[in-house]
């Protein structure tokens, strides 16, 4: 337990107190003072300096009534100031005399290349450039992170420009196999009646040869086939006459539409769907029309035929229709 003395204890007391923060003040001065006094004198001139202001400072603030605790505590308070300060100054000295060893070392590894290079001969000299050159182009080189796909690059674009020649005779050679796939035709010879049959061509095929197929089956039967010119033939599928050097394969791959219905179906068959919305257009597919040029010309004016009219690839028919 602590003395607790009468008012001119305290009032002393109180003035010990003043004065010890006062001491405390100088002495913080004075350890500045020394620091700046003895930075360039070394660790063990600043270790004595040092000791002798820390001391006086414990001094200074142990006056006055002490328990014995608040003793050891300052004391060991000022004792730790004292390392802490050594330990920086020794670390501070550690890393300048490594810093001047670094630069010693430097500075020779420096001297030992300049005498290297002058003992080389010319040949040597003239790999060094090579070296030297070929650094300055690494270093130089480009950057991985950023995006080069807009460059131009010879090499890329001849890989890309193979891989496209590569694709094309790829989808060139599909196209092929599918125009020699087989396709059976549903036609109705039309004499004034429909005469309904079927034939075999290939996607690939005019509708020339198919004409040239369908004059062969039917000169059997009609006469007038066994000397009809195939040129003198028509083939009308939806109500458009479809030109004679036009493929089958066209008409299926471009989706062709007619007035009456679709171009690229070839068999028969009607929209059973149990459907009255206007807005679903119907799937029926008819057979198409073959004809002979001087029954058409000779009735035109009067339906089906009125209806009938040159296939334009570029023309849009509108919505399927059968009469009108």
């Amino acid at each position: 337990m602590s003395y607790i003395g009468n008012a001119a204890d305290a009032k002393r007391i109180r003035q010990l107190t003043e004065k010890r923060e006062q001491e405390r003040k100088r002495v913080e001065d004075m350890i500045k003072s020394s620091e700046e006094a003895v930075a360039g004198a070394g660790l063990r001139q600043f270790g004595a300096g040092a000791s002798e202001v820390l001391e006086t400072v414990f001094k200074n603030e142990t006056i006055g009534l002490q328990t014995r605790d608040q003793f050891v505590e300052k004391r060991m308070t000022l004792k730790e100031r004292y390392e802490e300060e050594a330990r920086r100054k020794k670390e501070a000295e550690e890393e300048k005399r490594k810093k001047e060893r670094e630069k010693k070392k430097r500075k020779k590894e420096k001297m030992e290349k300049e005498k290297s290079k002058l003992s080389f001969a010319d040949d040597e000299e003239d790999a060094d450039e090579e070296l030297d050159e070929q650094t300055r182009v690494k270093k130089l080189g480009k950057d991985p992170k950023v995006e080069t796909d807009f460059l131009p690059d010879r090499e890329r674009e001849k890989e890309e420009e193979e891989l496209r020649a590569k694709l094309k005779r790829e989808w060139e050679e599909e196209q092929e196999r599918i125009k020699q796939e087989t396709l059976e035709i549903t036609y109705s010879y039309w004499d004034g009646s429909g005469h309904r049959r079927k034939v075999d061509v290939c996607k690939g095929d005019t509708i020339q040869n198919f004409l040239r197929k369908v004059r062969e089956q039917l000169a059997p039967e009609f006469r007038e086939m066994r000397t009809a010119q195939v040129a003198n033939l028509m083939y009308i599928k939806e109500d458009l006459i479809i030109p004679s050097n036009m493929t089958f394969y066209e008409l299926i791959v471009n989706k062709a539409r007619g007035k009456s219905g679709p171009l690229f179906n070839f068999d028969v068959h009607e929209d059973v769907r149990l459907t009255n919305d206007a807005t679903k257009e119907k799937d029926e597919s008819h057979a198409g029309k073959v004809v002979e040029r001087h029954w058409y010309d000779k009735n035109k004016h009067i339906f089906p035929a009125s209806r009938w009219e040159t296939y334009d690839p570029s023309k849009d028919y509108g919505t399927y229709t059968i009469f009108g």
